[in-house]
């Protein structure tokens, strides 16, 4: 199945439904990812980028958890009834949301075939600041 190019707009959902989103990416499939921090790597989703002004949430927002650890850097979305990781506020780019392929209609994950892996366990966000005298 081909993948849409991602720069309509899609809409998306978590696995029980109530969180139904609308999301056009920043780029298309073509960086889509995955991460290997302590928490991506669990979790183990690909994540493609959007804008922020370009995720809406359609429905469910009441039902959206917030998730942060360690140095708060991202904030990582869940369904509060079925757990499914919708979105995050990323690290690298807060200006931006990563966004779980899983969630995307019309999408399969595997469609993407081979996925590069970003190295989140050194990422310069969660290193400590120094202080130069």
């Amino acid at each position: 199945m081909a993948l849409p190019d991602g720069t309509a707009p899609l809409l998306g959902q978590c696995h029980c439904g109530a969180v139904q989103v609308r999301v056009t990416l920043a780029g298309g499939f073509a960086r889509a990812r995955r991460c290997d921090c302590s928490y991506c790597a669990r979790r183990g989703a690909i994540m493609v980028s959007a804008q922020m002004e370009d995720v809406t949430i359609l429905q469910g927002g009441e039902n959206l958890s917030l998730y942060q650890w360690g140095t708060r850097a991202a904030k990582h979305w869940f369904c509060k009834t079925c757990g499914i990781y919708t979105h995050h506020q990323r690290r690298s780019n807060p200006q931006q949301f990563g966004v779980n392929v899983a969630i995307l209609a019309g999408v399969n994950p595997r469609d993407l075939g081979d996925v590069p892996w970003v190295d989140g366990v050194n990422h310069p966000a969660d290193r400590p600041v120094t202080r130069r005298e």
